[in-house]
Formats: C-alpha cells, structure tokens, sequence
C-alpha cells in the first residue's frame, strides 16, 4: 500500500506544478511562531525540549486523521491519506523548476533574475562571482534535493507517511527559526538557541538519508569520482551535524557530476549545463530509489 501511495505522490509531484504553493503552507508560520514565544517562557530549558514539544502539536493532528480514518473503506481512505501526506511532506519548493527558472533567468542574462533564482535554490545568499555561483548552484541542488525528496521518500518507506510528515514538520520548524533569528535585531540570544536546536533536530533526521543519498550519487553519476569524494578525509571539526550532512551531499555530488571543461564555452552555457546535469542527477537517482523500493516490496521488505 505505501508503494502504491508514494508512486502516486511522485507522479503528482512530478506532474501537479500549478499547486506547488499549497505546499508553502505559510499558515503554519502563525503556529511555529506560537510554539517559539512559548519557548522564550522556558530559557532556562534546553532549547531542544520546546522544539521537540513543537514538533509533537504540528504532527498530532495528522497522526490523529491517520489512526482514525486510515481502516476505513477497505483501506482505500489510508491510500488517499498517505498521498496527501506525501504531498505536502515533500518539497516545499520542486527542484526542478528552480533550476528550469534559473537556466531561463541565465538565458535573458538578467543579473537580478540569475541571483533570486540562484538564491531560491541555495537558500543562502549566493557568490557574485559568476564561476563560484555556478559551483555553488550545482552544490545546492545535489543538497536540497535530499532536504526536498529524498529524505521524506526515505522516512515514508521506512515508518510511512507520518514519519515523512515529521520530517517536513521538522524543516519547517527549521526554516522559520533561522528566519526568526536572522531577524532578531536585539540578539538576546534566544533565537540563535532555538535555531541550533531545530537545526540539530532537522539533522539527526537528515543523517541517514544524507549518507544513501550520496552512495546513490555515486552510483547515478560517475563512480570512480564520486567514490574519492564520499572516502576523502575531512577537517570538520566545528560544523554541526546538519552542516556536516550537507557538505558530504555537496562534495559527493559535484564528483559525481564530474563536468568536463569545454575550451569554446561561455560561463552562461557551462552554468546551465551544470544546474540540468545536476537535476539530471538528481532524477536519475529517483528513478534507482523507485526500481530498489519496488523491489523491497515484492520481496516483503516493505509495505
């Protein structure tokens, strides 16, 4: 059943591109905001406690829907429950069409459009060198696309469609603490907890999947290259769990990339002929997540 439900959700999120910004679910920023005022009032708790009790009120009311109507119709009521929830867990935002905004933005060469649309997909502030934005960029998709997909396909396998829920409850806790301190001008020091705290929560659950993802680079893209990167020693000391995640999904995929460099090429076709290798990548990998997930299912593996 949760097969037939993820295929389902993937199709739709391959196909369903005008109700991307259902997924925003911006209403949800009134309630995470509720649950960080709440979390000022217990400073003298770890930080992780509130985030977690956070996450815990977001995720009861879909864990509520699921237990009560998921047996009914001969199971038919389950199957739409874990599509819908498969829906709004991934994302938010669809990789692909970010990076199709950006080879367009790229294509009118309009520097303002080039750097929103790069900045959409890093969520970061970008380089404004051209060379350094264009690795940058291709570092970002390999990243996100774990954030986005992979992550959530994971958990859903795995626990079903509450834990990719949980997942998606815990970026979106994430997201809006960095926001909140980003946005604190008075650096009491209380959003900055909060935010390492939902950073961290966000990363245990990243860890997992961060790892497959990155055999799974090696595997859709250029082996050799991408087996060095996901083997070569690192000096990240001081770099949280989620930064550390991070860079191993960055460096492993740009050595699965392994882009040849063209004599005759400008820096505007090697940028976009590096962010549709990276997606390709990117859709590759989903479709070896799906033959490697069928097959668990025929064999009992999974649900």
């Amino acid at each position: 059943m949760n097969l037939i439900a993820l295929l389902i959700g993937l199709v739709i999120e391959r196909l369903a591109t005008q109700i991307f910004h259902w997924r925003r679910m911006r209403w949800m920023d009134r309630l995470i905001d509720f649950g960080f005022r709440q979390a000022d009032r217990l400073a003298t708790w770890p930080a992780l406690i509130p985030v977690v009790l956070l996450g815990v009120f977001l995720i009861l009311p879909v864990f509520v829907v699921i237990w009560f109507f998921g047996s009914t119709l001969a199971g038919f009521s389950y199957l739409l429950l874990a599509v819908v929830v498969l829906f709004f867990s991934l994302g938010p935002r669809d990789i692909g069409e970010e990076v199709g905004a950006y080879c367009k933005a790229l294509e009118s060469d309009d520097d303002e459009e080039v750097h929103n649309a790069a900045k959409a997909i890093v969520e970061d502030e970008v380089p404004e060198d051209p060379v350094d934005r264009t690795t940058c960029v291709e570092a970002a998709v390999c990243v996100q696309a774990n954030n986005r997909l992979f992550a959530v396909v994971f958990w859903f396998v795995v626990l079903g469609p509450l834990a990719a829920w949980a997942y998606r409850v815990t970026d979106l806790i994430r997201r809006r603490a960095v926001f909140t301190a980003a946005r604190d001008e008075q650096e009491d020091g209380n959003s900055a907890r909060v935010r390492d705290a939902a950073e961290m929560l966000h990363g245990w659950l990243a860890w997992i999947p961060a790892r497959l993802t990155a055999v799974g680079y090696a595997a859709a893209g250029h082996m050799d290259e991408a087996l060095v990167a996901l083997r070569a020693p690192t000096e990240e000391k001081d770099v949280t769990t989620s930064e550390r995640s991070e860079n191993l999904l960055a460096r492993v995929g740009i050595a699965a990339l392994a882009l040849q460099v063209r004599p005759e090429e400008t820096a505007t076709e090697r940028a976009i002929r590096g962010a549709e290798a990276a997606n390709h990548l990117v859709f590759k990998l989903l479709l070896i997540w799906a033959v490697i997930i069928a097959a668990m299912t025929l064999y009992g593996f999974t649900q």
